[in-house]
């Protein structure tokens, strides 16, 4: 979907609000599910981690968008979560060995088989994004993936649950992963809270 009312503060909400109608979820393999479906699917797989953690990975405002996951994660469903954007190490990781590696190295050494890898990317073709998504694979993680943009990006083929919003648009796209992870993180909250 492309943004329709750049100058308009109504048709610039009007299109975000339309756009959450539009939110495409694919599995692994590319079957298509419902959103609360998909919902109830991710919700599973953070409940369903245990004793494994969420490792969490986004650039620029993805990142942002996964530092405030993996707090809510952390906090609000007490899962052992956690994100790689520490300053020292991504200035480290980028000057010495490239920013391509900046995941890919933190996964390889932290993933362990069972474990969560969500990564958040707008265009879904962020290569440091996709390789550390590879390697995660490759390690036995279960993979949770956030695109925008084009529908066949490589993001969007990766994961075991995948959430994409049909957009040009880096706000729009940008706020409606933001959205679907409060959702997704205040459902398995809920229904931590139920259980009890």
């Amino acid at each position: 979907m492309e943004t329709q009312a750049q100058n308009s503060a109504r048709g610039y909400l009007g299109d975000l609000s339309t756009l959450f109608e539009s939110v495409e979820v694919t599995a692994a393999g590319g079957a298509r599910l419902e959103l609360d479906q998909a919902v109830t699917s991710a919700v599973a797989l953070l409940l369903g981690l245990g004793a494994r953690k969420a490792m969490l990975i986004g650039n620029g405002g993805s990142a942002a968008i996964v530092s405030h996951m993996q707090n809510d994660m952390f906090k609000m469903v007490g899962l052992r979560a956690i994100v790689f954007t520490e300053q020292p190490l991504l200035t480290a990781l980028s000057n010495d060995d490239g920013y391509e590696t900046v995941f890919r190295q933190p996964v390889t050494r932290w993933a362990e088989p069972g474990d969560l890898l969500v990564a958040v990317s707008s265009s879904g073709e962020s290569n440091n994004i996709v390789t550390a998504a590879a390697a995660a694979r490759e390690r036995g993680c279960r993979l949770l993936t956030f695109s925008g943009f084009k529908p066949g990006n490589r993001l969007r083929q990766a994961g075991d649950l995948n959430f994409y919003v049909p957009s040009m648009s880096y706000g729009h796209v940008e706020l409606t992963h933001q959205i679907l992870g409060h959702c997704i993180t205040d459902f398995a909250a809920a229904r931590l809270k139920a259980a009890r």
